[in-house]
């Protein structure tokens, strides 16, 4: 299958074409083939030699359009779907113990597939192409990606402190050996020992231990809370950077850091050199008054720095556009500094730096020609989206979710002209109705 896209502006994201401009994207399998400026005279034809009965070319016409990388969720809990809107208004700590769970406790395994196929639904339908996620039952998840045509890197959540720690461990690593590569190629995996402060030590050594065997990322929160911050101080004498620091999680692993709000000078000495970084989650971090990530801070110490959304039990929206503007008034507003955190850095952010932590920017993040067909299509024909005097601006601060037009990944057309292809839509959202009213009743 082939997919020509003709007459798009096209927004690469990457050095070779610094500016949008007009042209074709051609497709061919599960690569994007060729990028053809509009003015450019040396590729004529994607297909001049083979018959046309031979080869079957789906057309998209991109005129109004601007095309893209598709958005990266670097940080996501995709059943939390379920719990959106039930636990609003309350500090971390008493939204976890109180609501989340209790809640998550009622959740079985059929519950957590809805749940993520809810979430992909969301994410697909605002231009998420690819999202990392951390949780339980992470079969369920994988199965839910499989059908979808999604990509993602899976992690199984790891919370120690009970008898129940050498299950989850074997869970992580039955996740790794049988859904690394999976889905044709669109599953990864991490390891995810979840934090600081439900991770004692001699186990996250053990993890550690497990990356390093099955050479696999790791996936963990970082010092999302002041609460956090005092945890971990009291304990160890530490601040929850130094804590990983000292067990060795820097030497040889890449990790991904969720989070990483509280962070101070010396924290940030420790990340400097590290393999991976740090992802943003600026809306669940706001709405749960976490504070403001330092991410400028990070970039200077050539730290690399990914955008997520968290899960939608504390986000709400998993509506990338939404992480993108926050991402870049958080800083300006920090600095009292409109420079920084231009546009086009903000949108580099959630494509070329989620995929550099992801370990996935050989592959995805930037349209161009060998790397996976994972792309969005954008209807600028709108009013809120005129005029456009500067498209990385329009894309940035005025763009929403609901302006993608088309979703594509792996070559494989999941949304077209806003409508769900992989999935049945009303289906989703009556199972995730049914099963979230049971899951919250009388919490």
């Amino acid at each position: 299958m082939s997919i020509q896209i003709r007459n798009a502006t096209i927004v690469t994201m990457c050095s070779a074409y610094p500016e949008p401009f007009q042209g074709d994207v051609i497709l061919k399998g599960d690569r994007i083939e060729a990028i053809i400026p509009a003015t450019s005279t040396e590729y004529n034809s994607p297909y001049p030699a083979a018959p046309e009965a031979e080869i079957e070319v789906q057309v998209i016409d991109g005129t109004g359009m601007a095309v893209m990388p598709g958005l990266i969720n670097a940080h996501q809990h995709t059943p939390m779907n379920l719990l959106k809107g039930f636990s609003d208004d309350l500090k971390l700590m008493d939204w976890l113990e109180q609501k989340m769970f209790p809640a998550e406790a009622r959740m079985t395994a059929e519950d957590i597939y809805w749940g993520s196929k809810l979430s992909m639904a969301e994410m697909i339908r605002s231009g998420t192409t690819t999202f990392a996620d951390m949780y339980i039952h992470m079969d369920e998840i994988a199965n839910a990606v499989t059908e979808t045509g999604m990509r993602a890197s899976l992690t199984r959540g790891l919370v120690f402190g009970d008898d129940r720690s050498n299950e989850r461990i074997r869970e992580a690593i039955d996740l790794v050996e049988r859904w690394q590569g999976g889905a044709d190629g669109r599953i990864t995996t991490m390891f995810g020992p979840h934090a600081p402060y439900t991770c004692p030590p001699e186990k996250l050594r053990e993890v550690i231990t497990l990356a390093e065997q099955y050479e696999r990322p790791i996936h963990i929160h970082l010092a999302e809370t002041t609460e956090e911050v005092s945890i971990i101080r009291e304990k160890y004498g530490q601040t929850p950077t130094e804590y990983l620091y000292q067990l060795g999680l820097f030497e040889h692993l890449h990790v991904m850091l969720a989070h990483g709000v509280h962070l101070n000078q010396r924290d940030i000495g420790y990340l400097r050199g590290m393999r991976g970084g740090v992802v943003h989650n600026p809306v669940s971090n706001l709405k749960l008054g976490c504070g403001i990530a330092p991410i400028v801070a990070l970039q200077l110490q050539g730290i690399t720095v990914g955008l997520g959304t968290d899960g939608a039990g504390s986000a709400t929206t998993l509506d990338m556009f939404a992480e993108i503007k926050a991402a870049a008034w958080l800083q300006k507003l920090d600095y009292g500094d409109p420079t920084r955190m231009s546009a086009y850095d903000t949108l580099q952010l959630a494509t070329t730096g989620s995929a550099r932590l992801l370990g996935l920017d050989h592959e995805v993040g930037t349209l161009e020609a060998g790397k996976k067909a994972d792309l969005i299509l954008i209807n600028l024909n709108q009013p809120h989206l005129q005029p456009v005097h500067h498209l990385y601006s329009i894309l940035a601060y005025a763009a929403v979710g609901g302006d993608v037009h088309t979703t594509i990944v792996n070559g494989q057309v999941l949304m077209h002209n806003r409508q769900l292809l992989t999935m049945d839509e009303p289906t989703v959202l009556h199972e995730a109705h049914t099963r979230a009213k049971r899951i919250v009743e009388g919490i």
